[in-house]
């Protein structure tokens, strides 16, 4: 039940305290919750579902990212409300509610970890990226791999991440240093700086008001010679050979007034939700295969359970969570061949992906064996916040748009900061 002061965020509200309280531990007098899918011992972690909580047993341990920040000194106040199953950027949920959106409270908080953005105290440990961007916090989504992910519900195991938040920058480096057992990693000055130019035209805000106050701070602390463009689009086309494969089956519609991957996404329909058939960035290759590795995924984690339970679910995650269902494993070979490709083509860009800068927009960062660090700058979602019961399958622009530019961490496994 929502109080005054939880915005409707939390599912269970519980006191985990310190694993020790010697003095010195990193996040000693911080609070976090946790989005519910993680275990904690003694909860059924509810996945945003009753029908899930109904039909799992309580969690027996505590996941080891939760053990981490109690064994530094945080405290672990409850868990937070989420998306169904994960399945949705909204952030709204017909069985517990839509928390609200401390910023604009007309408007969706994002999600799935809707709850774990507007709750934050101090941090929060979830999903980011869009909740950050639509409630005005510190986000970050580190590589793929980098901290464990047992005892937390998979959605697609070979894109997920876990993910934590916070409105104070610091707070947010702390959790970074515990979480990713990197302390010692002093500041790295960033060699170069990269805008993809054509990024930019999926949001509806106007590009000089997203880049302009970034592109300031960056020629005030690094001079402006660090600042590079890039169109990012062209370059992946051209260092992701795989990306042939759906382009070829489409080569017939290249002389039509649509770009190339238009038509590639018109020929690979049956792998995409029909939201995207509007959308004609290049970037939108790499979501192609992101929509169709995350439903696969989640069909081979889930399927059995949703076919056995016919779990009650919205309207919109009902029709995902069906096409979902209907995927094959056709192509899944060619998915991995691209996910290996763009993370090569990003390391060729970029380095070897890191972390560390600050919001309004995101980025991937990272740093090579030449000691170069480069900073990549994208959009982070297509504009303001939806208003509260929009249906996102009516705006099928908004929300290929916003997958378009999750695709790129999302597929290359490369960390992105909100």
């Amino acid at each position: 039940m929502e109080t005054t002061s939880d915005y409707g965020a939390f599912m269970k509200r519980f006191i985990l305290p310190p694993v020790s309280s010697p003095p010195g531990l990193p996040l000693s007098s911080l609070t976090f919750a946790v989005k519910d899918m993680f275990d904690v011992t003694s909860y059924v972690p509810g996945f945003g579902n009753p029908d899930w909580e109904r039909t799992h047993s309580e969690a027996t341990s505590i996941a080891p990212t939760i053990f981490a920040l109690l064994k530094a000194g945080a405290t672990c106040v409850g868990t937070t409300v989420m998306d169904e199953l994960a399945y949705s950027i909204k952030g709204e949920n017909i069985h517990y509610g839509t928390p609200r959106n401390p910023c604009v409270e007309d408007r969706v908080p994002g999600g799935s970890s809707s709850g774990s953005a507007v709750a934050v105290g101090t941090d929060c440990l979830g999903s980011s990226r869009i909740p950050a961007s639509y409630c005005g916090i510190f986000g970050i989504r580190p590589s793929h791999g980098v901290i464990s992910e047992s005892g937390v519900i998979p959605l697609a195991q070979s894109l997920d991440t876990v993910g934590w938040f916070a409105r104070d920058p610091t707070i947010l480096n702390k959790v970074g240093r515990v979480l990713l057992k990197s302390s010692n990693i002093a500041h790295v000055r960033p060699t170069h700086v990269i805008i993809a130019d054509d990024c930019f035209p999926l949001s509806s805000i106007p590009y000089e008001v997203l880049t302009h106050d970034i592109i300031k701070a960056v020629k005030k602390l690094y001079g402006g010679d660090v600042i590079k463009h890039e169109i990012l689009g062209l370059y992946v086309m051209e260092k992701v050979p795989s990306l042939i494969h759906f382009m070829c089956k489409c080569k017939e519609k290249i002389d039509q007034i649509y770009n190339i991957p238009l038509a590639a996404l018109s020929c690979a329909m049956q792998l995409l939700e029909s939201y995207l058939r509007t959308t004609f960035n290049l970037d939108l290759i790499p979501c192609v295969i992101c929509s169709l590795e995350r439903r696969y995924e989640f069909k081979q984690n889930h399927g059995k359970w949703v076919l056995a339970v016919k779990p009650n679910l919205g309207p919109e995650i009902a029709k995902s969570v069906e096409e979902a269902l209907q995927t094959t494993g056709e192509n899944i070979d060619t998915c991995h061949s691209i996910k290996k490709e763009l993370r090569a083509a990003l390391n060729a860009l970029l380095g070897v992906f890191l972390l560390n800068l600050p919001p309004t927009c995101d980025f991937l960062t990272s740093h090579n064996k030449k000691n170069d660090f480069g900073v990549l700058m994208i959009p982070t979602v297509p504009g303001p916040p939806p208003e509260k019961q929009t249906n996102l399958s009516q705006r099928k622009d908004y929300r290929g748009r916003a997958f378009s530019l999750q695709s790129i961490a999302g597929m290359s496994g490369c960390c992105q900061v909100v």
